[in-house]
């Protein structure tokens, strides 16, 4: 459903969301064990506990207990504990909830399955009491925090899909898509209300904030949410400064339009302009975000023209209106390439300007979906008549480390974790880039999933994010981080 806000902000205010207990399910079929779990929870006032002897009986007992976390026997008279642990992941209220398997021997063959079929820890029966409420409580936080998250969003999904726009343009469509000038000009326009889609030439722009998928694992929902209220509230004022048309609110990422319903000479140029306002503005959005003692956010954007299908689809009870076509997928692709404070456009909407450009770098890439190579350029700024100038690049100050950094990454495809594993060592690092030593030949605008660990072999930090911007030789590359937890900043204080 696309949804267009007229200086409206979403509200957190009437979200309520559902505070989850821990809950736990031993699966185990000697009564022993449970009495052993059970004392062990005995004084933990705030976490329930649930007991199912029997295997044959387990699925349909979680169902209705719906746990925050699994602790499953693997030794089970009546079944095979891995077929257990399969049969808990395909059963959809269950794919998701932490799983523990227990195991009287530490078999690493039979740990590497139960982890493949799903299995989210291993223990080997019984650890320390303190150590089993610790990685009850571990797993059961995590999910809790997924759970309302998840439900979060929902909830200011409908929030956003249910907020009335202004009463004067209640009856009309493109009032809910358009700043009040451009709803003045359809309206006072004879055929300014006739729908249906048509092929038109629109410069259509795609925001994205950094690393906003990791932000938002390890704050509340509602500060998820106050995040992107924040954000989309400065983002949105701008967009119809400039007259563009916000076509959908995708998450944390924006999808505009110039050129499309009203067609002017200079779309492509409002456009460029209207990005560039928007990073400059990021400043603004950044100052009130750390008011709240919320982490910084980064926003990349990407810019295409071409011909695309526009117009109003659905019906009289329900319609929207939608933009259709290639030109739609490949402006993804472009933003998909920047990494924050950048703007990345296509060679058509360089051609399509009528003002001056700043051009900083362009970039040959090819595109998923896209046969041949495209150039792409990063923009910088636009002349007379806008006068909008992002600063100049600078050179980051990259302290060169005397001890290798050891790492292992592994990389994201359409933010899916990939399979493997790869190795390095940092050789120098700053507070947005590090530099990596990989005998990889990595790909440039590899996305990436980092960790850290420490001489010991220990994992030092997890969890780290970037995406590879250049590249030095086939085993040194320059990775700017897209999200970067707070222990990377500890870090690199040391360093200093």
């Amino acid at each position: 459903m696309v949804i267009i806000f007229m200086n409206i902000e979403l509200s957190t205010n009437n979200i309520s969301i559902t505070r989850h207990t821990i809950s736990v399910l031993l699966v185990d079929d000697q009564p022993l064990i449970n009495k052993a779990v059970k004392k062990m929870l005995e004084n933990e006032n705030d976490i329930r506990f649930h007991y199912c002897q029997y295997a044959h009986m387990a699925i349909r007992m979680a169902n209705q207990v719906m746990p925050t976390i699994i602790l499953q026997d693997l030794t089970m008279p009546d079944i095979n504990g891995l077929e257990l642990v399969q049969l808990f992941r395909i059963n959809n209220n269950m794919k998701k909830v932490p799983l523990i398997v227990l195991s009287a021997t530490e078999d690493a063959e039979v740990k590497a399955k139960a982890f493949e079929l799903g299995a989210n820890d291993y223990m080997v029966k019984f650890p320390d009491q303190q150590e089993v409420i610790a990685r009850i409580r571990y797993h059961s936080s995590a999910y809790i925090h997924r759970l309302e998250r998840d439900e979060a969003f929902e909830k200011i999904k409908k929030q956003t899909k249910d907020l009335e726009l202004r009463n004067r343009f209640i009856k009309k469509t493109f009032g809910r898509y358009l700043s009040d000038d451009i709803v003045k000009n359809i309206l006072d326009s004879p055929d300014g209300m006739e729908l249906g889609g048509e092929k038109r030439k629109v410069s259509i722009m795609m925001t994205d904030i950094r690393g906003f998928t990791s932000l938002s694992e390890r704050l509340m929902p509602e500060d998820v949410v106050t995040i992107l209220n924040i954000y989309l509230k400065t983002m949105t004022k701008i967009l119809f400064e400039f007259r563009g048309t916000i076509d959908e609110f995708i998450g944390d990422a924006i999808l505009a339009l110039f050129g499309a319903p009203i067609t002017e000479s200079n779309d492509a140029d409002r456009a460029i302009a209207c990005a560039l306002k928007m990073q400059l503005y990021m400043n603004d959005v950044n100052n009130e975000i750390l008011e709240h003692n919320y982490p910084e956010i980064s926003m990349g954007i990407g810019i295409n023209t071409g011909d695309v299908i526009v117009g109003n689809i659905g019906s009289d009870q329900r319609s929207k209106y939608a933009v259709i076509g290639k030109h739609v997928n490949l402006t993804a692709r472009i933003e998909s390439y920047t990494v924050g404070g950048q703007i990345l456009v296509s060679e058509s909407t360089i051609k399509s300007c009528n003002a001056k450009l700043r051009i900083d770098d362009e970039l040959k890439v090819t595109p998923k979906g896209v046969k041949n190579s495209i150039t792409i350029y990063e923009v910088g700024g636009i002349e007379e008549p806008f006068n909008i100038f992002l600063p100049e690049k600078q050179e980051e100050n990259m302290i060169k480390l005397d001890k290798k950094l050891e790492l292992s990454f592994i990389i994201l495809e359409n933010k899916d974790v990939g399979k493997n594993e790869y190795s390095g060592f940092i050789e120098s690092l700053s507070q947005k880039s590090i530099v990596i030593c990989s005998e990889e030949n990595m790909k440039l605008f590899s996305n990436l999933k980092i960790k850290l660990f420490d001489e010991e072999n220990d994992i030092l930090i997890n969890d780290i994010y970037g995406k590879i911007s250049k590249k030095l030789t086939d085993s040194k590359f320059v990775v700017n981080l897209t999200s970067i937890p707070p222990d990377f900043e500890v870090l690199f204080n040391k360093y200093l």
